[in-house]
């Protein structure tokens, strides 16, 4: 028993050696901090980088206040990493890396934003976050990424202005479903959610008793969506 317990004492006191491990300086501490981050052990090296980052004295600190970032949003702690990144936009506005700062900021709203259904401020944060990473390195290798963003956080919304939509029709709430499924429509998309207010709103209309309105929907969904099964179930109504 005794030999057996000699060896497990061992490994931890091994173990908690290399959790307290003291470093000579700013520099040693910094190198083991990429160290443990190019392994892929990034929880670590966020603790090391943000130790670092509170060393004000010291020349590095914008730098692991960056690597924390990365380090949080590897984790995805995005709410965090945006909280370090705003802080290097206040504390070094002149940092040479600071696009990749505000592409990462805006990164970050967009991977904060919930699902269509549900709140959309985060969405709405990415946008204008992207935007004005867009204004201000509009020569930046990212900007065009940084544009592909915009629109996948803009489809969001307009999802958004559907599932309201298709909410209110349910509840048979046709007066406010009609008003979403109108925004939608009104953008002049050509995708599943243009496709599906044209038919929503054909019905509506229908149920309003509006048949005049009901037609313009149903003519406007035969021609952009001439196959789609919506099309065939409407072609019965308007026989």
């Amino acid at each position: 028993m005794k030999r057996f317990l000699i060896p497990v004492i061992l490994i931890l006191l091994l173990g908690a050696c290399a959790k307290n491990k003291t470093y000579s300086g700013v520099e040693d501490k910094l190198a083991a901090a990429d160290s443990l981050y190019a392994l892929g052990k990034y929880s670590r090296a966020a603790v090391l980088y943000d130790e670092i980052s509170f060393e004000r004295k010291s020349g590095q600190t914008a730098y692991a206040l960056i690597r924390l970032a990365d380090s949080y949003m590897k984790i995805n702690r995005f709410a965090d990493a945006r909280a370090r990144l705003e802080q290097v936009t206040k504390s070094f506005p002149q940092h040479p890396e600071l696009s990749k700062v505000y592409f990462n900021i805006a990164l970050c709203h967009f991977e904060e934003s919930l699902p269509a259904q549900y709140d959309q401020t985060s969405t709405i944060k990415s946008i204008d976050a992207f935007r004005t990473f867009a204004q201000k390195f509009p020569s930046d290798p990212k900007f065009e990424e940084a544009l592909v963003y915009v629109r996948k956080a803009q489809y969001k919304l307009i999802e958004k202005k559907y599932r309201n939509g298709y909410i209110y029709y349910k509840m048979k709430d046709y007066s406010s479903a009609l008003m979403y499924f109108d925004e939608v429509i009104g953008l002049g998309n050509t995708d599943d959610l243009d496709r599906m207010s044209l038919y929503y709103s054909s019905l509506l209309h229908l149920a309003q008793g509006n048949k005049e309105a009901a037609r313009g929907s149903f003519d406007l969904l035969s021609a952009k969506y001439p196959s789609s099964k919506e099309t065939a179930k409407l072609k019965r109504k308007f026989k």
